[in-house]
């Protein structure tokens, strides 16, 4: 009986704050659609004109681009204690307009001009549909049970917490910086949403290069994170839809997605965990033709939301999820792509990201000013909500500020999210550079503050909250 009563509590308290969350934000849609946005949606330009031929211009960006990341990847870890990924963005950055367009703009038109940017544009995005797929592989859905209610309640608290100060935060921000093309509705979810993310691949690396993946307290913030990415994923697609609706209407996109959701569960899901059974129960090699079968399934998958105007990374991002997780289908799935998406695609993305930012479009005090509201905004929110869901949990000082920080990290999944704004026409170009510099001062931030607050052992020794919600 105390038991039951137990399990009504926690979801009448969930049913409590998510009422408090929609009334909040409601009240806050209310104020935001009397304003009106002025910055006029624009693409960014990329000064430079094309050499020669498209081709090699692009083998030349590529190589460049490789050899740089792969480079500042290795520094940032040997010198800074950072995952590589940190320094494949900073890289990616330092390609663009905002520094070697500054500082060399004769080798920015001739390693990235004009005519590369559009095909390193599509190679980025297959690349990003590619990785999110292997990030569906990995959010393996068993490893969310059986941490209990209080996991959940500090990873939706982590993601409550930061979308409502992002909408309110919109209430600013819309009148200065929308481009007008969509609602102050659609602006303030993504705002929101964006300040929401957390970077489960960058978390997982950071508590890797540590060593402290399994103990007790890393196992915690692994599984916060994968519901924080799952639930941001989800709020994402649902932002996409009303940004798609208003262009194209309510009633087709909703209709769309119906259908698509329901083929994916009822065909594709059963048919591709019989097709992953007889994979598995064969020995050697993944053969080619059980590769293309899974990679046409994904592209198709990916096609389906895209034509939704949904994006095509949440198609992909499905169709792993789907995927049974464990066995030899999955297992080789992830030895043939991850490293090529690594190597090759992630890099490519991080320096089309970097020709769309352009940090000096962030100019005078207003602009800065805005820069530091939106970055202390992201962090108290993320670490605000986490660290007070841990200690109402159960967890000591120590280990609630450990937690927070680690929730606050950002990194590829927040530029992913922030492209898919841009492209929508959600985010302006500088609104766009804000974002990314918060996603890089946040992410930057985690290693060092992580170390400072928790010390080498702290991290390994901390517990983890019990299923109750007292500690262990």
């Amino acid at each position: 009986m105390s038991q039951n009563s137990g399990r009504a509590r926690v979801l009448l308290g969930y049913v409590a704050m998510i009422a408090a969350t929609v009334g909040l934000y409601l009240f806050i849609r209310g104020r935001g659609e009397l304003l009106a946005g002025s910055e006029p949606a624009a693409t960014v330009q990329v000064h430079a004109q094309a050499h020669g031929s498209t081709l090699a211009t692009v083998l030349l960006a590529l190589a460049v681009i490789i050899t740089l990341a792969r480079a500042l990847g290795w520094a940032f870890k040997r010198y800074l204690s950072q995952p590589p990924v940190i320094g494949e963005i900073v890289a990616g950055l330092m390609l663009g307009p905002s520094l070697l367009g500054a500082v060399a703009p004769g080798a920015y038109a001739t390693l990235l001009p004009a005519a590369a940017a559009p095909l390193l544009g599509v190679i980025a995005k297959i690349g990003v549909v590619l990785f999110m797929f292997l990030v569906g592989l990995e959010l393996d859905p068993r490893r969310l049970r059986g941490h209990g209610h209080t996991t959940l309640a500090i990873s939706h608290a982590s993601i409550v917490t930061p979308f409502l100060l992002g909408a309110t935060l919109a209430l600013v921000l819309y009148p200065i910086y929308a481009t007008g093309g969509h609602s102050f509705t659609v602006f303030s979810l993504f705002i929101g949403v964006s300040l929401s993310v957390t970077a489960f691949p960058v978390l997982a690396r950071i508590l890797t290069d540590q060593r402290v993946q399994h103990t007790p307290l890393g196992v915690t913030a692994l599984t916060c994170a994968a519901v924080d990415d799952v639930s941001a994923w989800t709020l994402l697609a649902f932002v996409a839809s009303v940004a798609s609706a208003e262009l194209s209407g309510a009633v087709w996109t909703i209709g769309y997605v119906v259908v698509y959701l329901a083929v994916m569960f009822l065909v594709v899901r059963p048919l591709l965990a019989r097709f992953a059974a007889s994979e598995d129960a064969k020995t050697g090699p993944l053969s080619q033709s059980a590769l293309a079968v899974v990679t046409v399934l994904l592209l198709l998958s990916a096609l389906a939301t895209e034509a939704a105007g949904i994006h095509a990374l949440f198609g992909a991002f499905l169709l792993g999820t789907f995927l049974p997780h464990e066995g030899r289908l999955a297992e080789q799935i992830r030895v043939r792509l991850e490293d090529m998406v690594v190597v090759l695609f992630l890099p490519v993305f991080f320096a089309f990201t970097g020709m769309r930012t352009q940090v000096g479009l962030v100019s005078g005090a207003t602009d800065w000013l805005m820069c530091g509201a939106i970055i202390l905004a992201a962090t108290l929110g993320k670490f605000g909500g986490s660290f007070a869901a841990a200690r109402l949990t159960g967890l000591g000082w120590r280990e609630s500020t450990g937690l927070g920080v680690l929730m606050n990290t950002r990194g590829l999944m927040e530029l992913i999210v922030l492209n898919v704004g841009l492209d929508m026409g959600v985010l302006s170009p500088t609104l766009f550079t804000m974002l990314v510099l918060m996603a890089l001062v946040t992410t930057f931030a985690t290693t060092p503050i992580l170390n400072l607050v928790l010390g080498e052992r702290g991290f390994a020794d901390a517990p983890a909250p019990a299923p109750d919600g007292h500690r262990v």
